[in-house]
């Protein structure tokens, strides 16, 4: 229960994270957004690391743990959070959910073959319906540039979605969003919420390391250098609530397995198109097939995460039906 309740709210401020970021990239960089949103983790979860009393469990990591971990934060706080950003500039959060809702397939995936966890039916129906989603999303640009003859001149959108760059940068933010699972969970073996939230700074210090690193290419200075006031609010916001996003996922890995994290973690499609009409109307794609496509992933991350014993209690199935519900793979 814990650990679900901590990846509700994790999910909860990602999607808030992403509707800032989407104000931010409006006029800023991707490389700005990067430049704020990750070393800005650092301080924050060191004074998170300090009031829960993580820093003894620093010490304890063990150094395959703490390479894990560090892994675990480049990969995801720059590589995917990289994507991620260009992928939501190219194209909106709105179409970036979906398709990123495709990597809790890799992250179950490699739960099963990595870390020795089960599949049964209900997360294969989960499976049919988080690829769906995707699949409907899809259709939208098909759809719009699909126009009669005499279609009358509409008055010119305030964003033009760019969705080869975007679709492309979707897909590959949300393959590294489902490999830091896998890594976390290697790195936090047996860890307690307070050692997870020291967990989550040293990945985040991982992060900021190669962010610094990424600030030697020519050229990079220069362009965080031209950052606006306007841009650079929005990324201060977003790196906070991600920070907060990070940490509660921690929280929550360190309680609850992958397969239970990650379908749940994905409710944060459903979120960023509420927060995304409420911030960034005019500069998101909303349609219904979007709206469903929404909708039919996150029914499919809800019954990921569905407990086959829960299910079983709810009624007095027939013995055939009850057998394949309890039915795992591997056996």
């Amino acid at each position: 229960m814990l650990g679900g309740f901590l990846a509700l709210m994790s999910a909860l401020t990602f999607a808030m994270n992403n509707a800032c970021a989407r104000k931010g990239v409006l006029s800023g960089s991707v490389l700005q957004a990067l430049s704020i949103s990750v070393p800005l983790g650092v301080p924050f979860l060191f004074a998170a690391t300090v009031i829960f009393g993580g820093f003894p469990a620093i010490a304890k990591f063990s150094t395959p743990s703490l390479l894990w971990l560090g892994a675990a934060g480049i990969v995801h706080f720059v590589m995917g959070r990289y994507c991620n950003y260009r992928a939501t500039k190219a194209i909106g959060a709105n179409l970036v959910g979906p398709l990123q809702d495709m990597n809790i397939i890799y992250s179950m995936g490699m739960a099963v073959f990595w870390l020795g966890e089960q599949l049964n039916v209900l997360k294969f129906i989960g499976f049919a319906l988080v690829m769906f989603g995707p699949v409907m999303t899809l259709s939208v640009r098909a759809r719009a540039n699909k126009k009669p003859p005499d279609a009358k001149p509409k008055k010119v959108p305030a964003f033009t979605p760019v969705y080869a760059e975007g679709y492309l940068f979707a897909l590959l933010s949300g393959l590294c969003y489902g490999t830091s699972p896998i890594l976390v969970r290697q790195g936090l073996a047996q860890a307690d919420l307070g050692a997870s939230i020291a967990a989550s700074f040293v990945s985040y210090s991982a992060a900021a390391f190669v962010v610094l690193l990424l600030m030697l290419i020519p050229g990079s200075v220069q362009d965080v250098k031209r950052l606006d006031r306007k841009a650079g609010k929005w990324f201060v916001i977003a790196g906070v609530f991600v920070a907060i996003s990070q940490m509660l996922r921690y929280m929550a890995l360190s309680v609850a397995p992958v397969t239970v994290v990650a379908p749940i973690g994905r409710l944060s499609s459903i979120f960023r198109v509420y927060f995304g009409w409420l911030m960034n109307r005019e500069h998101e794609v909303f349609s219904s097939r979007v709206i469903v496509g929404t909708v039919v992933s996150l029914l499919g991350a809800l019954v990921l995460s569905l407990d086959t014993g829960y299910v079983v209690s709810l009624g007095n199935f027939p013995d055939w039906m009850v057998t394949a519900l309890r039915w795992r793979w591997p056996g």
